[in-house]
């Protein structure tokens, strides 16, 4: 089945020759996908650069990890556009249809885009987008996935120790280690180290609100640019302990890891 023709089942208003399909894909900066999961998608999605939505609806679409797999974050009505000219940026007003919102974050769509184009007439390309999948349950960062394969966005970090799901706080909790912070923007690593009480948790606790942790190096690059500088730093776990280990046994590995990862003379580490 067709993506259209389900949604047309729905709402016959929305027609292909009055739909915009917004394919929301990595912009070199944010990974809508994490936008989407930390509830930020609409808002996200109103500025816009050029007028994009000029229709009087808008079909959104995220990628996911799979390069022809697409999210439906929602179905929404045009309202209004304005020009924000300090910011060289257009304000759009989308309502989210109401109709919709069971599908959104529960359906996937197969579709093989042609280009890089990420704002499409819907009549030119609604025939080639099927139904591939309907979650059971909207689309969630998931459980705990095990210590050697944590990789966080900054914004997936701030969600967990925001909504503080029971497999991710009780793993985080129980054990000390040393993790990695990679900065995606300019490819530089820093190490950390954990230990004591609520272990990992507790400490990228104070990352997920500060983006920086207390870090000298981190400090200076957050507060030049603001808290979005933090946007393309990625967690994970090098190396875990048990919580009794003692801070200095903790402290040799972290260094050990600083040594191998050269993050003192070409990262992020100033000690």
């Amino acid at each position: 089945m067709r993506l259209f023709d389900l949604l047309a089942l729905e709402n016959p208003s929305v027609k292909p020759d009055a739909s915009k399909i917004h394919l929301a894909t990595w912009n070199g900066s944010e990974n809508p996908l994490d936008v989407y999961l930390a509830g930020k998608f609409n808002s996200w999605q109103q500025k816009q650069t050029q007028q994009n939505f000029e229709r009087e609806y808008v079909v959104s679409l995220i990628r996911m990890h799979s390069r022809n797999q697409w999210l439906l974050a929602g179905v929404y009505r045009s309202i209004s556009s304005k020009r924000i000219v300090e910011e060289g940026m257009y304000q759009y007003e989308l309502d989210e249809l109401s109709e919709f919102k069971e599908f959104a974050g529960r359906l996937i769509a197969e579709f093989a885009r042609s280009g890089r184009q990420s704002y499409l007439n819907a009549e030119n390309w609604s025939s080639k987008i099927y139904l591939s999948q309907f979650l059971k349950e909207r689309y969630s960062i998931g459980d705990f996935p095990g210590y050697r394969k944590v990789d966080l966005t900054h914004e997936e970090l701030q969600m967990i120790i925001k909504d503080e799901p029971e497999s991710w706080r009780t793993a985080l909790s129980n054990v000390a280690g040393v993790y990695l912070i990679s900065d995606t923007e300019d490819n530089r690593l820093y190490v950390g180290s954990v230990s004591g009480k609520q272990g990992f948790w507790q400490r990228w606790l104070e990352y997920a609100r500060s983006g920086h942790g207390g870090n000298v190096e981190l400090q200076r690059l957050i507060k030049e640019k603001g808290l979005d500088r933090a946007k393309p730093f990625r967690y994970s776990i090098l190396e875990i302990t048990d919580i009794h280990t003692s801070n200095d046994d903790v402290l040799k590995r972290e260094s050990h890891w600083k040594k191998i990862l050269l993050s003192r003379a070409h990262g992020l580490n100033s000690n």
